[in-house]
């Protein structure tokens, strides 16, 4: 929302019904899922494949392999070097964004409609046979290891990545650098990421999303033809560890006095995405500060008490039971006043709940949001994957206002007294401060 904005400015006005996005699902002999929507709004096409083998694939002890191989994975093919693909993408005005998250490696991008069946052969064969040359290893590696190291002096970053290994200790998965750590990327070898590309990517893991100026049977049989000859087995599953809610509070204090600001990360453990009280956890999330200066946090930390640069919350349910994390920037003299506001403020929606209001505001704005998530091809190629990923429907889009319409008063306020909890929860604060 734009500074300044109140929820009630975007969402009191009703949205139209919609026939929902409703779009082709096939899935090839080989096991790759096809999902494909046209759209004719401009010549072009969003391509959105997403393999599941995200960072939870790295293997013990090697946390951010994964990263690694995102990296180098587009930097040569069995047929074609790192400065073809690079010819070949510029010359048709395309930009590849490769991303990992916890469970998936996606290469997403834009082309023209009339370059649709060569740009996904071309990211056909990154996923299927790259090459990872020894030269481009090495490079990137260094790249990543500037990465980590700015991340290193960030203390949002480092707020936000101790809570996390908070949350989720003894080796789990989502507690887990992303990126890893320099010794560990500077230990990487090829042979090493060859095998985690060989264990890892198969047909049965790949759901390759195409949407914009292309009818279904058009993509099917393309899709068919760049992944049609590629044949392996399943990888095996990968079992996450229980997820054990935090007994007592903890906090943990990273002096970083070179700064001028102190960041505050504080969270909990919440529910999966597949949970039935994840619309109610939803709603409670966005009153509490999902849209930031609209919600309770902003409102009394940054509006009324004037002692934040920014605050927000954010729920991140997942395959496991995902955090829900407040972050906030503060002044080093601010921090021990901003951190027991958020105390007052998580305490305030466990013990009151929402009002009628809250709610209701809460709920039109996440309705009035879904056409404008929507907008672009793009937009709804990383929609159609998050309902593909998590099982949610091909219609999902058209019963989401439903579902969130049937979340009553009482199932949000237990979702809070469910999740929320101060003498639970888990704080990091990074920068110029120190405990007394």
């Amino acid at each position: 929302m734009p500074p300044g904005a109140q929820p009630s400015d975007f969402v009191l006005q009703t949205s139209p019904a919609r026939s929902g996005l409703d779009p082709a699902r096939t899935v090839l002999e080989t096991g790759v899922v096809v999902l494909a929507k046209p759209t004719r709004t401009t010549p072009a096409v969003a391509i959105n494949l997403a393999m599941r083998a995200g960072s939870i694939a790295d293997p013990p002890g090697l946390p951010g392999i994964t990263w690694l191989l995102s990296r180098v994975i587009d930097r040569g093919t069995a047929t074609r070097s790192a400065a073809d693909i690079a010819d070949e993408l510029d010359s048709r005005g395309i930009t590849l964004t490769i991303t990992v998250t916890r469970h998936l490696l996606s290469l997403v991008c834009t082309c023209l409609a009339d370059d649709f069946e060569a740009v996904l052969a071309l990211l056909g064969e990154m996923l299927m046979s790259p090459s990872l040359p020894e030269r481009e290893i090495a490079t990137r590696k260094g790249e990543v290891i500037t990465a980590i190291r700015q991340d290193e002096d960030n203390p949002a970053v480092r707020a936000t990545e101790t809570l996390m290994a908070l949350l989720y200790p003894d080796g789990h998965p989502y507690g887990r650098r992303t990126k890893g750590s320099i010794e560990i990327v500077e230990s990487l070898t090829r042979e090493q990421l060859l095998r985690l590309h060989a264990d890892r990517f198969a047909p049965t893991g790949l759901t390759a999303v195409v949407v914009g100026d292309a009818e279904p049977a058009r993509v099917k049989e393309v899709a068919a033809r760049v992944f049609g000859g590629w044949r392996k087995p399943a990888p095996s599953s990968i079992a996450l560890p229980p997820v054990r809610p935090a007994t007592a509070r903890r906090r943990v204090v990273i002096p970083m006095m070179n700064k001028a600001q102190a960041d505050i990360a504080y969270g909990f453990t919440t529910i999966t995405r597949r949970d039935s009280a994840y619309y109610a956890c939803w709603l409670m999330n966005v009153a509490l500060g999902q849209y930031a200066i609209g919600g309770r946090l902003g409102d009394s930390i940054r509006e009324r008490q004037g002692m934040a640069y920014y605050v927000s919350s954010s729920l991140d349910a997942n395959v496991a039971e995902g955090p829900l994390l407040v972050r906030a920037g503060v002044s080093p003299l601010n921090v021990d006043r901003a951190v027991a506001s958020i105390d007052e403020e998580v305490a305030r929606l466990v013990r009151d709940g929402l009002s009628e209001k809250e709610l209701d505001e809460s709920r039109r704005y996440l309705i009035g949001s879904i056409p404008r998530a929507l907008e672009t091809n793009a937009a709804i190629a990383s929609f159609l994957q998050t309902e593909e990923f998590f099982g949610l429907g091909l219609d999902y889009d058209a019963r989401l206002p439903d579902l969130l319409g049937a979340v009553t008063l009482d199932d949000v306020n237990a979702a809070a007294r469910r999740a929320l909890d101060p003498d639970r929860a888990a704080i990091v604060i990074a920068g110029p401060y120190a405990d007394v």
